[in-house]
């Protein structure tokens, strides 16, 4: 049975954001898609215990009120929170942002801006990776 869980997307740029509703319209991800704008949002409905827990946060770093990084830090310091799986999409090609989001525990980085064929294999890889999360562990 596949996961049907949300997909969180924290992404302030629409174009973006319509951008990775295509590629998993194209890739027949059925999960819903949830978009909230920034980082804050984004934690509001994290921690609001009546919202289903997303698969996968996509997470754009460069964002008003609360940046990624900010949002990494708290997630991955919540108990409740820290195991759900999360990928930057981001245009920062700092050296900085990369090693900041991996230390916080990040499980891919994507540069956006590659051409939407691109676009669309990574996503299938991190459908993947998200699909074997899901797997139930050996006890």
């Amino acid at each position: 049975m596949r996961n049907t869980k949300p997909i969180l997307l924290v992404e302030d740029d629409n174009v973006d954001a319509m951008m990775v509703k295509r590629s998993l319209k194209d890739l027949n991800i059925p999960n819903p898609m949830i978009h909230l704008l920034n980082g804050e949002e984004a934690l509001g409905h994290l921690q609001n215990d009546s919202n289903e827990r997303p698969c996968v946060i996509l997470l754009d770093l460069n964002m008003p009120r609360m940046n990624g990084i900010e949002l990494l830090q708290v997630v991955k310091n919540d108990d409740k929170l820290r195991k759900i799986p999360i990928v930057v999409l981001t245009t920062s090609k700092a050296e900085q942002d990369k090693t900041e989001t991996f230390k916080l525990g990040v499980a891919g980085y994507m540069l956006k801006g590659t051409d939407y064929k691109k676009f669309v294999e990574i996503m299938r890889v991190i459908d993947l990776y998200w699909t074997l999360s899901e797997l139930p562990e050996d006890e």
